[in-house]
């Protein structure tokens, strides 16, 4: 819902990593391009209702895909903003060459991009999801297990009060 006190209005974004996807991420699956579907139509319908800044983890998977839909969709409204919120300095050392240049690529095109620590440590992770939360306004989660980062971002988001959209991939099926 927009504000009507001419606050912006901000999201973040919390999901599963490709091999928790369906058809394990791979872009020729049927049930993981209807995810992305319903993902676009999310983020279109949250920039419709004046939705301006939204804040993505760089994980692996939800992260990068929701990152990338945002700047495309940056290019029809010039006025939204992509926030890259890293957990630490060298988050994507052990991801997949394609995945490293896909990081790499956003962080270049992203309107800002804040680092909150410059080495691994074992919170980092929630602290990072805790930070999103707390400076957005709305979640959208793509959730398949709830005891997971992305179902105790859910739970952190609920404590706080802000707007929650779950695409759920356990009723998510494929209509042939």
């Amino acid at each position: 819902m927009p504000s009507s006190d001419n606050k912006t209005l901000s999201l973040c974004f919390s999901g599963h990593r490709p091999e928790n996807l369906p058809g394990d991420g791979n872009t020729s699956d049927i049930g993981y391009r209807m995810l992305i579907s319903m993902l676009y139509l999310e983020i279109e319908e949250s920039i419709n209702n004046g939705y301006k800044v939204f804040y993505t983890g760089m994980a692996r998977g939800i992260d990068l895909v929701a990152a990338n839909i945002v700047l495309e969709e940056r290019i029809k409204h010039p006025d939204i903003k992509l926030v890259c919120v890293i957990p630490y300095e060298g988050q994507n050392k052990d991801y997949l060459p394609i995945e490293k240049l896909e990081y790499s690529s956003i962080i270049k095109t992203a309107d800002e991009v804040i680092c909150l620590s410059d080495r691994y440590y074992p919170d980092c992770m929630r602290e990072r999801n805790r930070y999103m939360v707390d400076h957005s306004d709305k979640l959208i989660a793509v959730m398949k297990n709830p005891r997971s980062g992305t179902g105790m971002t859910v739970n952190f988001a609920r404590k706080k009060g802000i707007d929650i959209k779950i695409i759920d991939l356990n009723t998510l099926s494929p209509i042939y």
